[in-house]
C-alpha cells in the first residue's frame, strides 16, 4: 500500500528585482554615456589644446561618471546625497520647511488645511450602486481622484496555514487584476497601530450589561473595562486606489462627477475581491471617517475626543478645511506636527531570497515604544502590454551585464538568471507590480523618539527589508504614508525615466 505523505510544506515568496539599465559593467546607461563621450571629448582636447588640458578633461568627466555609479547599500550614489543636503538646506533658509495654518497662520483664508503635496486637494463625496456613501479624493496637480476601503483583517491566529497561503493567493491575483482596471494609476495598503482608548469597549458594554445581574459580576465587568485598555492596541487597515482624470493616455480629462459616476458601479466589485483575501469586510470609507484618520495622524491625542464623542453618540463634523495641522515644522530626520513627533523611512531594497507569508509580522505589529505606527505598501500595477516590454529589455541588460566583461561577478549571473525568471513567468500570465513601502513612527514626547527609532530599526531587520530614514523629506514621507493615494513619482522634477537610467 503506498504512503501518503500528510507533512505540510510553507510555500515561500521571492524573486523580486528592480530592472536595470543596460550599461559597461558596473556602470549605468547615464554612466556609461559619460563615460564615452568623457573619452570623446578627452581626444578632441589632446587634438585641439595638448597634452595638460586633455587630461584634466578627462579627470573631470570620468570622475563625474565614477561618482554617479559608486552607490551605497540604499541605491543613492555621492551626488544624489548632495543634491539631498542642497535641497534642504535651501527650504530650510527659505523656511518653506514651516508650516502655520489656522486664524493666525499664514494662508489668507485662515483655514488649517492640509500641509505639502495634500494641499491642494478636494474631498467630494459621493454613493456607490450599493447606497453607500464613498469619499473620493481630487489631487488637481497629479489629475488622480483616490477612493479608499475600510478592512478589518481577519488576522493570522488560529487560522490554517492553507487559509494564510490561499489568502496571499488570492492577494496576488487581486494585485494582478487591477492593471486592467481602466484608469488605475496605483494602489495602497496602509496598517496603522495605535494605543485603544477603552472608549468602544466601555459603551459596548454598558448597553450590554443588564442591570438585574448579580453585584459581582456587574464588578468584574467594570473592572475589565478599567483595565483592558491598558498595554493594548487596536489595529485598522485601509486599501485605497488612484484613477487618473484620463480614462488612457490621450484622452480627454474628466471631470470629479463624471470619475465618481464611474466608479460608483465599479466599487462593490472591488470590496466583494478584496474579502477573499484575508481582508475582512471591506467597505468605502465615507468623507468623515477620512477626515477623522488624517486629523488624528496629524493630532494623535485628538483620537481620545473622537472616540469620546462616538462613545456617547455625539455626531463629530469635520470638514476637509479642518483636519490639517496648526503647525508643522520638517527637520533633517524628523517631523514635528501639532503635539506629536514622528520619523519616517522608506524602503530601498525588497528581501533577498526566499520569505514565508508571516515576514512583515512583527514590523506591523504594535510596539510599546510607539504610540502610533504607519506601514504603508505603494503599488504602481503594470498593464500587461508594458510588462512584457519591460521584462524583455530588462533580460537584454542582464545580458549585456554579462558579455560585457571577460569575467562576469556572480552577482551578474544570478542577476541575469533571475531577470530570464521574471520574463518566463510574465509569459505564464503573471502580473507585474512596482511596489514600496513608507513607515512611519509617531510618539507625543520627543525624548521617547530615540525608541521608537531603535524600535522600527530593529523589526525591519527580522522583515528582512531595506529601510532608508527619510532625510530632507520627513514631511513628504509622512503624507505618502496616509491613505490619501499620493502618487510619488508623479510629484517628482526629475522623470521615472531619468531616475531608472542613473
Amino acid at each position: 500500500m503506498a504512503a501518503i505523505n500528510t507533512e505540510y510544506k510553507e510555500p515561500s515568496y521571492g524573486n523580486w528585482r528592480v530592472p536595470k539599465s543596460a550599461g559597461v559593467a558596473n556602470f549605468s546607461a547615464i554612466s556609461t554615456l559619460i563615460a564615452f563621450s568623457g573619452l570623446l571629448l578627452t581626444i578632441i582636447s589632446f587634438m585641439i589644446w595638448g597634452l595638460w588640458v586633455g587630461l584634466a578633461v578627462f579627470v573631470v568627466i570620468e570622475s563625474l561618471a565614477l561618482t554617479l555609479s559608486f552607490k551605497d547599500k540604499h541605491g543613492q550614489s555621492t551626488i544624489d546625497r548632495f543634491a539631498i543636503k542642497m535641497t534642504f538646506r535651501m527650504s530650510r533658509s527659505s523656511g518653506t520647511n514651516l508650516y502655520r495654518s489656522g486664524p493666525l497662520g499664514v494662508t489668507e483664508w485662515g483655514m488649517y488645511q492640509l500641509p505639502g503635496l495634500a494641499a491642494n486637494s478636494t474631498l467630494y463625496e459621493f454613493t456607490d450602486s450599493y447606497k453607500r456613501p464613498f469619499a473620493m479624493l481630487h489631487v488637481p496637480a497629479t489629475s488622480h481622484f483616490t477612493v479608499i476601503f475600510s478592512t478589518e483583517p481577519d488576522g493570522a491566529s488560529l487560522v490554517d496555514p492553507e487559509q494564510v497561503d490561499a489568502w496571499v493567493a488570492n492577494w496576488g491575483g487581486w494585485l494582478a487584476g487591477l492593471a486592467d482596471e481602466a484608469g488605475l494609476e496605483a494602489a495602497a495598503v496602509t496598517v496603522e497601530t495605535a494605543p485603544d482608548s477603552g472608549y468602544r469597549l466601555r459603551n459596548e458594554v454598558e448597553m450590554n450589561i443588564d442591570p438585574n445581574a448579580p453585584e459581582f459580576a456587574q464588578a468584574i465587568l467594570r473592572e475589565v473595562v478599567d483595565t483592558y485598555p491598558e498595554g493594548s492596541a487596536t489595529v485598522r487597515a485601509w486599501v485605497s486606489l488612484t484613477f487618473n482624470a484620463s480614462m488612457r493616455s490621450g484622452s480627454k480629462k474628466r471631470t470629479p462627477e463624471d470619475v465618481a459616476r464611474d466608479l460608483a458601479s465599479r466599487i462593490p466589485g472591488l470590496s466583494v475581491r478584496l474579502q477573499s483575501t484575508g481582508a475582512g469586510i471591506a467597505r468605502p470609507m465615507s468623507a468623515q471617517e477620512l477626515c477623522e484618520v488624517v486629523r488624528i495622524a496629524y493630532d494623535p491625542p485628538a483620537a481620545l475626543i473622537i472616540d469620546e464623542a462616538h462613545a456617547a453618540g455625539s455626531p463629530v463634523a469635520l470638514t476637509w478645511s479642518e483636519v490639517g495641522p496648526t503647525a508643522t515644522q520638517a527637520n533633517w530626520d524628523d517631523y514635528r506636527h501639532d503635539s506629536a513627533f514622528s520619523v519616517s523611512w522608506t524602503m530601498t531594497g525588497a528581501p533577498r531570497g526566499s520569505v514565508n507569508s508571516s515576514v512583515l509580522s512583527r514590523l506591523l505589529a504594535p510596539h510599546g515604544d510607539i504610540d502610533r505606527k504607519r506601514v504603508s505598501l505603494l503599488y504602481r500595477p503594470m498593464d500587461s502590454a508594458r510588462a512584457a516590454t519591460i521584462v524583455e529589455r530588462d533580460q537584454n541588460n542582464a545580458n549585456v551585464r554579462i558579455t560585457s566583461g571577460t569575467r562576469p561577478s556572480a552577482r551578474a549571473l544570478v542577476d541575469a538568471r533571475s531577470a530570464v525568471q521574471t520574463a518566463q513567468e510574465e509569459a505564464r500570465g503573471a502580473g507585474l507590480v512596482n511596489f514600496g513601502m513608507v513607515v512611519t513612527a509617531t510618539v507625543t514626547d520627543k525624548e521617547r523618539l530615540p525608541d521608537a527609532v531603535a524600535a522600527i530599526e530593529q523589526t525591519s531587520g527580522t522583515a528582512r527589508v531595506l529601510l532608508r530614514r527619510a532625510y530632507g523629506s520627513q514631511d513628504t514621507a509622512f503624507a505618502a504614508s496616509l491613505p490619501l493615494g499620493l502618487v510619488l513619482p508623479k510629484h517628482s522634477m526629475v522623470p521615472s525615466e531619468i531616475k531608472d537610467a542613473l
